[in-house]
């Protein structure tokens, strides 16, 4: 095993037996890292702390057929010019991608760029964002945060593309909230792009289903309310150049549900190239690939930049099932 392999593995290992730990890591992970500190580090979940290297990793899934969206990490910025600083290194992906040719959108959190601090300023961040993207015939994603960020997420997305005319932006959707059914609906009258990804934030059980079995029911339902959806709208399908992604993008590592949302498409004759499958870095290459070769569209979302180490373990701490699902996914190939 690489060395940083086996770092990775002893974080995991510290979060699953030693619960003072798991605690200490739940009341520290607002605060800013020292940088010094961050010396694990996986090549199999990240791409590097460098945009350049993070181009590259895209520029080699693109030669396996496989699209991207790149995310510079961070979130929860604590001063406006930190979050000013976030919104021009995400200016800086788009230029990027618009000079190497590589097919590959952009992923964003609204905390990151300043919501957390003063929602004009995120607005004001989010929309020089969107008229860089849209100079570039390029995309955002906005990626959905824990429950008391959405209405102010949905707000904002909906101000952007209707207020300010930028349709070069869509949403994520978490189906463990019982409120996505509601959103999805409302999304869906608006043509909304929209990822559709499980959850991966500790949600108390008056708000998020609190089981596994009842998540995964509710994806399967809401993922077939995007593809009908879409397939009333017409199909709107991936952009020749995988930049633009079709209205439903289903994100998931899941076997059973890519297995069950393919054959409810092919049920109903809905276009493969209308429907795309989004999964991370690093995390089930065998699907990946044999997604694409069965002629799907397939972006991962590829994240770089010095914040990783807090996020990892951020996610590992917050919501146990994401220990096992890592420890689960982490040597396949």
């Amino acid at each position: 095993l690489a060395q940083s392999r086996i770092k990775v593995l002893l974080v995991i290992q510290n979060l699953v037996t030693n619960n003072h730990l798991h605690q200490k890591l739940l009341l520290t992970h607002k605060k800013r890292y020292v940088k010094k500190k961050r010396t694990i580090k996986s090549s199999q979940i990240l791409t590097s702390e460098k945009l350049e290297d993070a181009i590259r990793a895209v520029q080699i899934l693109n030669e396996n057929g496989i699209n991207a969206t790149l995310d510079h990490l961070g979130e929860h910025t604590t001063t406006p010019d930190e979050a000013r600083r976030a919104a021009q290194e995400i200016v800086q992906i788009l230029d990027a991608i618009a000079e190497s040719g590589v097919r590959s959108n952009v992923s964003l959190k609204l905390t990151q760029i300043g919501l957390a601090l003063d929602q004009a300023l995120c607005e004001e961040n989010l929309k020089s964002i969107l008229e860089s993207a849209q100079r570039h015939d390029n995309f955002v994603r906005i990626d959905m945060e824990d429950s008391p960020w959405v209405d102010a997420t949905l707000q904002i997305y909906r101000k952007m593309k209707f207020d300010n005319g930028l349709d070069n932006v869509g949403v994520v959707i978490q189906s463990y909230l019982y409120r996505s059914e509601e959103d999805i609906r409302q999304l869906n009258k608006e043509c909304t792009p929209v990822r559709l990804c499980k959850g991966a934030y500790k949600e108390p059980p008056e708000i998020a289903y609190p089981k596994k079995h009842d998540v995964d029911i509710n994806y399967d339902h809401l993922a077939e309310m995007l593809i009908e959806n879409s397939l009333s709208i017409g199909c709107p399908k991936i952009s020749n150049d995988g930049v633009i992604p079709p209205t439903p993008a289903i994100a998931t590592h899941d076997e059973r549900c890519i297995e069950h949302i393919k054959a409810y498409a092919q049920k109903i004759n809905f276009p493969k190239d209308a429907l795309e499958f989004q999964m991370l870095y690093g995390i089930r290459r065998d699907l990946q690939k044999q997604l694409t070769a069965d002629g799907y569209p397939v972006r991962v979302y590829v994240p770089y930049g010095t914040e990783w180490y807090p996020y990892f373990t951020r996610r590992l701490a917050e919501r146990p099932a994401n220990v096992w699902f890592f420890i689960s996914n982490f040597f396949r190939k």
